[in-house]
């Protein structure tokens, strides 16, 4: 691998129990189900045979970010590279709704309002963080520690979720607030991508199955 790689490859967790149940997640510790298993060794097969490496990887506090991880090298055969856990990268806390059923909270607060909660950028739920928020806590660390990593021609891997990998999404590919609400990340999908030295995108590959 060339030393000015500046390989950044995104996965968002695999399916969890909670996301199966369509129950608010956050920062409840929840596992994952056999399909986000599944879905984790996928995503390391796919990184292998596009020829990835490593150097380092992030992940979360949580524990279905960190073993998505773990499957994910085990099946690239890369367990030894260092493995920083940082709940900076945690996912968006939901709050008063977590543990909710996502019909429940509709029913209790009506589909608007939850609407809102889910899909705006500044509004947090009762006790918990917008996607703003979720933002301002990411952001900092990744542009701290992890970019400065990567432009140096490391090869960094980040296991998260889908909120606090929206805000690094954002300001990679440069979207508004309006933007960034409207891009989904699917479970167990690697985004690859390859940086400027100026941190700006070279390329963007998306592993979907």
């Amino acid at each position: 691998m060339p030393t000015n790689d500046r390989l950044l490859v995104l996965v968002r967790h695999g399916q969890s129990e909670w996301n199966l149940k369509n129950l608010f997640t956050g920062w409840k510790d929840v596992d994952l189900t056999e399909q986000g298993v599944a879905e984790a060794r996928a995503a390391g097969r796919k990184l292998k045979a596009q020829g990835l490496g490593f150097d380092v990887a992030y992940t979360s506090a949580l524990k279905r970010a960190q073993r998505t991880l773990d499957l994910i090298l085990r099946e690239m055969n890369e367990t030894s590279i260092p493995i920083i856990r940082d709940q900076a990268l945690n996912e968006r806390d939901y709050g008063d709704l977590v543990g909710l059923n996502k019909d429940d909270a509709r029913k209790k607060w009506g589909e608007e309002q939850v609407l809102i909660w889910r899909r705006s950028y500044d509004v947090p739920p009762p006790g918990g963080e917008s996607l703003k928020d979720t933002v301002a806590r990411a952001l900092p660390y990744f542009v701290q520690e992890i970019l400065p990593r990567v432009l140096r021609g490391e090869r960094v891997l980040i296991s998260a979720h889908g909120n606090s990998l929206r805000a690094l999404i954002m300001v990679l590919e440069r979207l508004t607030p309006e933007q960034i609400l409207k891009r989904e990340l699917g479970t167990g999908v690697p985004i690859v991508y390859r940086l400027n030295a100026d941190s700006t995108v070279a390329s963007q590959l998306d592993l979907a199955a």
